[in-house]
């Protein structure tokens, strides 16, 4: 109740500024008006004395011309007023949201002392004594940074453990409290560690959807909605609220400033100004500190259009909340790739880092950490660098257990303009992407000089859900910014192709067809060649189509022949003439649909089929 008194003395001196300050701007701007306009009066009786003996065709005019003049005046002294009102608000909202920040640290501190003090009274009364096999009190003082002497991964391996507590945030999260210490007693109450104390927090808050409450203008602080009246103003922000909480769950949590690579960002930009400034949490929880970031770990709900209303419990069990579990607790060494704190020591690494490093760290996403993607090449930097040829790889590593179910796509434009062509070919034409063993390869061949953006996506299905046929969504795990300084070689695009990786891999991931003759995506051919797979299980029909840049699909049909002996296809193939080709393979599961004719046209049959793979053949004489 004393923490409630003080905020809401604070907010009635934000209500008293904001209203001091917006009548001293209408004032100024009011004895500014009239100055104005007495100046523009006079000018134009001056000029009628002039002009009184005047034809009343000049007279008129000039009439004109002083409304005219008067209206444009009332039209800028108008901006005048919404430009400065506009920045004052700024302003006022930056020096409230920093005393807003004061008082939560100052009540937190005083709520974990009382906390602490009832707590050894506790223990006194209780005659409670440590053994030696028992895990070490919760600190009394918020011990200084360090880093966690275990990752994640040994605090929770699946978000799953915390199915039970996370039904306790969404269940609180659906109805309204009066108080701060209603609201952590539902959410803590009945959890057993310090680390599920910080997860229903953090899942209520993901939960709550705060931007998207509806508030009254007439808010009360003791009303069920005025708890959250800092969100309402803008002067609290998730991180600052969470740090509230976890202080009346006892727990030690600090705000941390620094920048991040937020929305907007892009791989190559400086951190010259306040663009990309944020906020995020530390708690202290399994013995060390540890980072939270409510606002990038909040998301939507999944049929929102169901959630129940506040105080109502309907539907509630068919409601599926998303959220994103990488930003709770993350590990320094990733949370390191996003997010950079002006404090070097709130870096919690053994070897902290500058700023210019994590200008040059690759800029990656969640899902890159959630997939246990890393960079085979620890030299990978946000912007790469091309070779004389325009060349330049970017290696992405999967571990072994998600090798069978990553899909990989990619996109590639012109870094400074939203163009994705060149010369009407489309961009992404001049990268190949292929995958060797647990190694995913991109390899761009810049068509000109200049800048480019790779974007590059991922998601995880099994070959089931693959040949189903159905749209995927792919979102991004890491983009980098492509420099081209000067291209000594022309570089022709890829011929067109089915989009996705090049290589037998593919092949052998979705319908177990594993290549005999070439493992790789690309191969040296003289005017003949011939492709063999063997077969792990039953395969209905093949269909294989060549193309080559400036030779139209249905003109190398004659030149692409397949045979099947036992398990073992063979694709033969005749090159016309020597130069680059790229080969399409398809194929489907025995029974999963009707069986291709034979006299049936190639597009025909490519619509009952499913891309299995494809490879780039360079055809010459001297091969």
């Amino acid at each position: 109740m004393k923490h409630r008194q003080e905020e809401d003395d604070l907010y009635r001196k934000f209500s008293k500024h904001r209203e001091e300050e917006n009548r001293r701007i209408r004032e100024e701007i009011q004895d500014e008006w009239e100055r104005e306009l007495e100046r523009l009066t006079s000018r134009f009786q001056q000029e009628m004395q002039v002009k009184k003996r005047r034809p009343d065709s000049e007279i008129g005019a000039l009439t004109l011309r002083h409304q005219q003049e008067r209206a444009d005046l009332e039209k800028n002294m108008t901006l005048r007023r919404d430009k400065k009102k506009e920045s004052l608000t700024r302003k006022m909202l930056e020096h409230e949201r920093a005393a807003t920040a004061a008082l939560v640290e100052k009540q937190s501190h005083e709520m974990m002392e009382l906390i602490q003090e009832r707590r050894s009274e506790y223990m006194a009364a209780s005659s409670l004594f440590l053994d030696g096999e028992e895990a070490p009190p919760y600190p009394a003082r918020a011990p200084a940074p360090q880093p966690p002497l275990v990752s994640k991964f040994h605090i929770y391996t699946d978000p799953a453990e915390f199915t039970e507590v996370d039904k306790i945030a969404i269940s609180v999260a659906q109805e309204d409290q009066k108080t701060f210490t209603d609201l952590v007693r539902q959410l803590v109450g009945r959890c057993a560690s310090d680390v599920e104390k910080a997860r229903t927090i953090f899942r209520w808050i993901t939960v709550k959807n705060l931007n998207n409450i509806q508030f009254d203008d007439n808010l009360r602080g003791d009303s069920p909605l005025g708890l959250l009246r800092g969100i309402k103003h803008g002067t609290e922000s998730y991180h600052v609220l969470f740090k509230r909480l976890c202080s009346y769950a006892g727990l030690h949590c600090v705000v941390i400033k620094g920048y991040s690579k937020s929305a907007g960002y892009q791989p190559g930009v400086r951190f010259e100004d306040n663009r990309f400034r944020n906020s995020w949490n530390a708690v202290y929880v399994a013995g060390a500190w540890r980072f939270v970031q409510c606002n990038w770990g909040a998301r939507h709900l999944v049929n929102a259009k169901d959630a129940p209303r506040p105080g109502s419990r309907g539907k509630q069990d068919s409601l599926r909340y998303e959220y994103d579990d990488h930003y709770f607790l993350t590990d320094p060494r990733e949370f390191i790739y996003e997010f950079f704190p002006l404090q070097p020591d709130w870096q919690l690494l053994k070897t902290p880092i500058t700023l210019h490093d994590f200008e040059e760290l690759p800029f990656v996403r969640s899902l890159f950490f959630r997939y246990g993607l890393y960079f085979s090449d620890p030299n990978t930097k946000a912007v790469m660098f091309t070779d004389s040829t325009g060349a330049a790889t970017m290696r992405i590593a999967m571990p072994a257990h998600m090798q069978s179910s990553l899909i990989f796509h990619y996109n590639l434009k012109f870094y400074d303009t939203e163009g994705d062509g060149f010369d009407g070919v489309s961009l992404k034409r001049f990268v190949m992407q292929s995958v060797v063993g647990n190694v995913v390869s991109f390899r761009v061949h810049a068509p000109c000089s200049g800048a480019f953006l790779l974007d590059i996506f991922a998601n995880a299905v099994t070959p089931r859900e693959y040949l189903t046929g159905e749209p995927m969504k792919f979102k991004s795990v890491c983009k980098f910014k492509i420099c081209c300084a000067e291209l000594q070689t022309v570089m022709v695009p890829l011929p067109d192709c089915a989009s996705g990786e090049w290589g037998p891999t593919k092949a052998t991931r979705l319908f177990g067809l594993v290549p005999i003759t070439h493992q790789e995506a690309l191969v040296f051919a003289g005017r003949e060649l011939e492709l063999q797979f063997r077969m792990s299980r039953p395969l209905a029909d093949f269909m294989a189509t060549l193309h080559k840049n400036g030779v139209e699909e249905k003109r190398l049909a004659k030149f692409v022949q397949q045979a099947v002996a036992d398990d073992v296809v063979t694709f033969y193939i005749t090159f016309p003439e020597e130069g680059q080709y790229g080969l399409d393979i398809y194929t489907r599961e025995r029974g999963s649909a009707s069986t291709v004719q034979q006299n049936g046209s190639t597009e025909k049959e490519k619509h009952l089929l499913t891309h299995c793979c494809k490879y780039l053949i360079n055809s010459s004489k001297r091969n």
